[in-house]
C-alpha cells in the first residue's frame, strides 16, 4: 500500500504523503485558521475598548423608531435617525423624528468634564435653542434641556448597538419613547 502511494505521488509528481502527514497538515491548518480568527476577534475586542470615556460606543449612525406623546395626551408613532460624532470629551449629536403630521429635529453639542456634561442644543424646526446640563459617562446620560419658556429631561441610554432616549418636556409635545439600533 504504501509502494502504491509512493508511485502514484511519483507519477503525479508530488511528494509522497501519509496519512500521519496528511494529519498533521490538517491539524496545522485548522490551528492557523483558530489563531486568525482569534487575532480578528482580539482587534475587534480591542478597537471597542480603544473608544473609551463619556462617549464610548455612540458614534454613528442609528436609526429606529418610538412614541411621542403630545399636550393634549394623543400619542403618535415616530421614526428616527440620530448620528452622533465623537472626539474624546466632546460630542455633537442630531437626531430627527418624524410621524404623519409631527417632526422634531434637534442637534446637540457637548462636553464632559469629569462626568459633568453640559453644552447647548436647538430644535430646528421650530428654531428654538437653549443649553444643557447633567452626568453621565460610559454611554448612560441624565441632561435637562434649558430654554425661555422650555424645559425638559432627557435620559439616554446606550447598551452596544442598542439605545434609548426617553424626553419628558413641558411644551408642545411633553414626551417621547424612542428606541434606536445601530
Amino acid at each position: 500500500m504504501a509502494r502504491q502511494l509512493v508511485f502514484r505521488a511519483v507519477v503525479d509528481g508530488k511528494r509522497p504523503v501519509s496519512k500521519t502527514s496528511r494529519t498533521f497538515f490538517a491539524h496545522t491548518r485548522r490551528l492557523t485558521l483558530a489563531a486568525a480568527a482569534f487575532f480578528m476577534a482580539s482587534l475587534a475586542a480591542s478597537s471597542g475598548h480603544a473608544q473609551s470615556g463619556p462617549f464610548a460606543g455612540m458614534a454613528g449612525n442609528w436609526a429606529g423608531g418610538g412614541t411621542v406623546t403630545l399636550d393634549d395626551g394623543s400619542k403618535e408613532r415616530i421614526r428616527c435617525r440620530a448620528t452622533y460624532r465623537v472626539s474624546g470629551p466632546n460630542m455633537s449629536m442630531i437626531l430627527t423624528c418624524a410621524s404623519d403630521a409631527y417632526r422634531f429635529a434637534l442637534e446637540a453639542n457637548v462636553v464632559d468634564e469629569g462626568g459633568a456634561v453640559s453644552g447647548t442644543w436647538s430644535e430646528t424646526t421650530r428654531n428654538v435653542s437653549g443649553g444643557l446640563k447633567g452626568r453621565g459617562g460610559g454611554g448612560n446620560f441624565q441632561v435637562v434641556a434649558s430654554a425661555p419658556g422650555f424645559n425638559a429631561d432627557i435620559a439616554l441610554r446606550t447598551t452596544g448597538n442598542k439605545q434609548s432616549v426617553n424626553i419628558r418636556a413641558d411644551s408642545v409635545f411633553s414626551g417621547a419613547n424612542i428606541s434606536l439600533s445601530k
